[in-house]
């Protein structure tokens, strides 16, 4: 802009005529209508999510207070309920926590590994019931494994008879219980990401004499890092809070996780204890959230591109 443009603006904004320099403001109507709701929305959902564990973190920090009858929310700091928590030799809680490390991270693990060579065979291999096999994963899922729950307690019964490492009481069993109702979802979730990679490596892989295997291993599963970083973290996050399979299978307090050990100190009417229990799980959000961190780059892109089928 010149020098004579700029003295023509300033004498016709002098004036009081509209400068060109200075962008029309929009009428609040019109900004509201366009993106200001869209900001309400925002605040009103962020508030409305964030508000429970607040409270939740209030009433951990508070060992006077109960999770219903707290005022306000941090009207006192004070580490008693977490003392309580390690404290009580009947309530192991560092051993749940640990259990809950143990069997999420195998659990999330073998989930990976399995529906991986599993997503891998559906998607390049083309053999006889392919197709009904996959319909076969995708209807699976319609049912919860929650209606299985009488039928895994009576197959763990028995297989305790047989072999006491696999029945009730056993973390392994409980491993294997999470991995029969984990691989159908996950398996199609990942075979939709790996028909995103291109078949050509496959083939160029084949004419250098590299076998299914070699490709697997050396070549596929380092294209499809973010659905396995994905499914890993959901399958930890689903078996961290499950509860209802957990207190059947687990019966020994030693060998429980942190979903059953917790509830007792919320199960009898009379004797509630909500600050230890916010407590604990305040702590036990601790391992998600550092594994979320930790795998978040990968999330948005493996989500993106495994639930689109190829």
């Amino acid at each position: 802009m010149s020098v004579r443009t700029l003295a023509a603006s300033k004498e016709t904004a002098s004036d009081g005529g509209p400068s060109p320099l200075v962008p029309k403001r929009r009428p609040f109507a019109v900004w509201f209508k366009d993106k200001g709701w869209r900001h309400v929305v925002g605040v009103a959902t962020t508030i409305f999510a964030v508000f429970p564990l607040l409270y939740v973190l209030s009433a951990a920090l508070d060992s006077n207070g109960t999770l219903v009858g707290s005022n306000g929310l941090f009207s006192r700091f004070d580490t008693g309920n977490f003392v309580a928590l390690f404290s009580d030799p009947s309530r192991p809680f560092g051993r749940w926590f640990v259990n809950t490390l143990v069997v999420g991270l195998v659990t999330s693990a073998a989930t990976v590994f399995l529906g991986a060579m599993a997503a891998y065979a559906f998607s390049r291999m083309r053999f006889k019931g392919r197709r009904m096999g996959l319909l076969t994963l995708l209807l699976l899922q319609m049912f919860p494994q929650l209606l299985a729950v009488v039928a895994i307690f009576l197959l763990l019964s028995g297989i305790s008879q047989v072999i006491p490492a696999l029945g009730l009481g056993s973390q392994l069993g409980l491993i294997m219980v999470y991995l029969g109702g984990a691989l159908g979802v996950n398996t199609y979730l990942m075979y939709g990401f790996f028909n995103t990679v291109p078949q050509s490596l496959d083939e160029a892989a084949k004419i250098d004499g590299a076998s299914h295997v070699q490709i697997f291993f050396g070549i596929i599963l380092r294209l499809v890092t973010p659905i396995l970083a994905v499914v890993g973290l959901l399958a930890f996050i689903g078996i961290s809070s499950e509860f209802v399979i957990a207190s059947v299978v687990l019966t020994d307090p030693d060998s429980q996780t942190l979903a059953v050990g917790l509830y007792s100190y919320v199960a009898q009417q009379r004797s509630e204890n909500w600050g230890v229990f916010a407590a604990g799980a305040v702590i036990a959000a601790l391992p998600v959230m550092a594994l979320f961190l930790f795998l978040q780059k990968y999330i948005v892109s493996g989500l993106t591109a495994g639930s689109v089928k190829g």
